[in-house]
């Protein structure tokens, strides 16, 4: 599991990415505040993370980093639409943690073929696992 300062970490790469069209909704803060305590970070915590980012720590391993890129696709879609500006930023994210881009693209396309665009987990496991075969 992550230590609290990975916890902080992936918390203000999901604030600096929910900022990606200038402003947090509140279905996007209600979603990092459900993060937040799944994490076990209070949410007094991530209000503070809106005003001052956590140092960036690396996901060491890459089941952590494929369960981010996760919840960044969740967070993308949240609010049921997309800018271009946060599908590129989000594929972009994900090459910076290291995941095969042909992985994210897939993803990133097969995500039109579900409800809400809510990639199931197993399926997007699936896609990775795939890609590193």
């Amino acid at each position: 599991m992550s230590t609290y300062q990975e916890k902080l970490s992936i918390l203000s790469e999901m604030i600096a990415f929910a900022r990606v069209d200038k402003t947090i909704k509140a279905s996007e803060y209600n979603f990092l505040i459900s993060v937040s305590e799944n994490l076990g970070v209070a949410k007094s915590k991530l209000d503070e993370l809106l005003l001052q980012k956590a140092e960036k720590k690396v996901l060491r391993s890459q089941v952590d980093r494929i369960v981010q890129f996760h919840r960044l696709l969740l967070l993308m879609n949240i609010d049921k639409k997309q800018t271009k500006a946060e599908i590129t930023k989000l594929h972009n994210m994900g090459l910076k943690m290291g995941l095969p881009p042909s992985a994210i693209g897939q993803v990133l396309e097969i995500m039109h073929q579900y409800p809400n665009k809510v990639v199931p987990a197993e399926i997007l496991i699936n896609i990775f696992k795939a890609h590193y075969n």
